[in-house]
C-alpha cells in the first residue's frame, strides 16, 4: 500500500452501528400513545417480472411455489395466476378487513402495477390510504449502475403522480441496491424512505445537503415468511409472532419509551383467508389496548419532522485533519499528537459521540510509548498548584479545578496541596492526576494520600485512567 498523502482521507467506516444508542429519544405519539402500529400492504401484482413486461424470465419471488426459479424468456403460468389472485380477490379481502377496522394504511404500490389496477387505485383513494411509491417495477436493483437506477426511480415518480393523481412522499424499493437510499434522498422530494431495518423509530440521515428522513420497515413481522424458511405456515403463527412483538414494544411504551411497529404484508400472500385469519386475530387483540396509535407512514414522518427536526454538528467521523486536530487536539492535555493518530484509524459514524470518540482517543494514547505516555502526564498540572496560582492553566484545566472548589483554598488546604504534589512529585516523576470532577476537595485529598502509596507501576497505570477519564468529559462538553 502506498503511504497516505496529505489530501487523502484515513480509512472510514460508512455503517452508523451507534444509533439512537441507550437512550432513544421519547417518540411522543399523538396523544401520549404508548406504541404506533403501522400497517403497510405491498402492491406488486402486475409489476413483477414477466416476459409480458420485458423482462427476461418469469418472476421467483414471493409466492406459495415452493423452490420457485426464473424461466428464462417463458411466462410462468402459476405464478402469474398466483400474483393475479393478490390482485383479484387478496385484495379486496385487506380491504374489507382495514376498512371495517378504521385503520388507515400504507400501500407501497410499483407503479407499473397500479397502472394496470385503475380499481384498486381507486378504493385506495377513496379509503384515504397513503399510497408510497414501490419502485418502477418489482424486479431487483442490486446489479443497475447509479444512472440505470436514478432513471427508473424517476419515472416511477412521473408514472405514478400520473396514475395516482399526486406525486408519493414516501419510498420503499425493497429489492434495492446499496446505492437505493442516496439516490432517492438525491431526488429530494421524499418525506421519508423505508429502505432501512436498522431501527425502532424513524431517524435521520445526511446526504450531502439535504437531510432526509429515514422510516424503518420490517421483514420480519411481515407476511413474505410464509413464502421463506424459516417461516410461518398458519395464520396463528403470525398472529402470535405479531403479538409477542406488539405486547414487548407496549410494554416498553408504558414504560416511558414509545417505539413503532411496522408490520408488512401482501395481497396474493396474507390476503387468503387461512393466512388472513391471523392478521383479523392481531388487529382485534390491538384494538382492546388503550393508547395504540395506527398511522399511516406520512402520518409518521409528518410528526417525526415537526416532532424530532433533524440536528447537524460537526460530525469527527468527517472532518480533514485539520479541522480533527483543531477540536480535538487538547483533549488529551497539551498532546495534540493523541488527536492526529486517532485521526487515522477506521473512524464512521459510531466516533461522532463522546463515547464513541473517546474511545477512537484513548486507543491511540495506549498503543504510544511508555515515554509518550509519560509526556502526556507530565503536560497536566498540579492540583491547586503554581499554575493555578498564577491563572496560567488551560481552560479545561481550570473549570476542572473549579468545579471541586480547588480555585478556592484556605491557606491550610494550600499548604497541604504543595506538600502533596512536592512528595508525589519526587516519588513517581509526574504530577498527581484525578478526575476531578467525579470528587470533591475532601475526597481528592484521601485519594492524594492513598494513592502516593501505590508503586510507581500501579501508579503510572493509575494516572493514565485517569488521563482518559478527564478525556471523556471533555468531549460529553462538545459532542452528543
Amino acid at each position: 500500500m502506498s503511504p497516505m498523502t496529505a489530501t487523502d482521507m484515513p480509512p472510514r467506516y460508512p455503517r452508523n452501528m451507534i444509533g439512537y444508542g441507550a437512550t432513544p429519544p421519547d417518540a411522543q405519539w399523538p396523544g401520549g400513545a404508548k406504541v404506533a402500529v403501522q400497517f403497510v400492504l405491498n402492491y406488486e401484482e402486475g409489476g413483477e417480472n414477466n416476459i409480458l413486461h420485458g423482462d427476461a424470465a418469469s418472476e421467483a419471488f414471493l409466492s406459495d411455489i415452493p423452490g420457485a426459479a426464473p424461466w428464462p424468456e417463458q411466462r410462468h403460468w402459476n405464478m402469474e395466476s398466483i400474483y393475479e389472485y393478490g390482485a383479484r380477490a387478496g385484495f379486496w379481502r385487506l380491504h374489507r378487513m382495514f376498512t371495517g377496522a378504521g385503520i388507515p394504511i400504507t400501500i407501497y404500490g410499483v407503479a407499473t402495477a397500479l397502472a394496470r389496477a385503475p380499481e384498486q387505485v381507486a378504493a385506495m383513494l377513496e379509503a384515504e390510504w397513503e399510497i408510497a411509491s414501490h419502485g418502477l417495477k418489482w424486479v431487483e436493483h442490486k446489479d443497475m449502475s447509479p444512472d440505470e437506477e436514478r432513471a427508473a426511480i424517476a419515472e416511477a415518480i412521473r408514472l405514478h403522480t400520473e396514475v395516482t393523481g399526486t406525486r408519493p412522499r414516501g419510498w420503499y424499493t425493497g429489492r434495492c441496491s446499496v446505492n437505493t437510499v442516496r439516490l432517492v434522498a438525491e431526488e429530494g422530494g421524499f418525506d421519508y424512505i423505508s429502505d432501512t431495518y436498522d431501527d425502532d423509530l424513524p431517524h435521520w440521515i445526511e446526504v450531502d445537503d439535504r437531510d432526509q428522513l429515514i422510516i424503518p420497515y420490517t421483514l420480519e413481522a411481515n407476511d413474505m415468511r410464509f413464502a421463506t424458511a424459516p417461516g410461518y405456515t398458519t395464520g396463528e403463527q403470525f398472529f402470535q409472532y405479531l403479538k409477542d412483538a406488539f405486547d414487548v414494544l407496549y410494554a416498553e411504551g408504558a414504560a416511558g419509551a414509545p417505539k413503532m411497529m411496522s408490520i408488512g404484508f401482501h395481497c396474493r400472500l396474507i390476503g387468503r383467508p387461512g393466512k388472513a385469519a391471523g392478521l383479523q386475530r392481531f388487529i382485534d387483540y390491538i384494538q382492546g389496548f388503550e393508547g395504540v396509535w395506527c398511522p399511516r407512514r406520512i402520518d409518521i414522518a409528518e410528526h417525526w419532522h415537526k416532532t424530532h427536526p433533524p440536528h447537524r454538528f460537526a460530525r469527527p467521523h468527517q472532518m480533514g485533519r485539520g479541522e480533527f486536530v483543531a477540536a480535538y487536539g487538547g483533549i488529551f492535555e497539551h498532546s495534540q499528537w493523541v488527536a492526529e493518530r486517532a485521526q487515522d484509524l477506521e473512524l464512521g459514524p459510531a466516533h461522532d459521540t463522546a463515547t464513541g470518540l473517546h474511545n477512537a482517543l484513548c486507543r491511540s494514547f495506549r498503543r504510544a510509548t511508555e515515554a509518550e505516555r509519560k509526556a502526556v502526564l507530565l503536560a497536566h498540572p498540579d492540583l491547586a498548584g503554581r499554575l493555578a496560582a498564577a491563572k496560567r492553566l488551560t481552560a479545561e484545566s481550570t473549570s476542572e479545578q473549579a468545579s471541586a472548589g480547588l480555585d478556592a483554598l484556605t491557606d491550610a488546604e494550600r499548604a497541604i496541596f504543595t506538600q502533596l504534589n512536592t512528595d508525589y512529585t519526587a516519588k513517581f516523576g509526574f504530577p498527581f492526576i484525578i478526575a476531578v470532577r467525579d470528587h470533591d476537595k475532601a475526597s481528592i485529598l484521601a485519594t492524594f494520600a492513598r494513592r502516593v502509596e501505590n508503586t510507581r507501576a500501579e501508579e503510572f497505570a493509575e494516572a493514565c485512567r485517569q488521563v482518559e477519564r478527564i478525556a471523556l468529559y471533555r468531549l460529553k462538553e462538545l459532542l452528543p
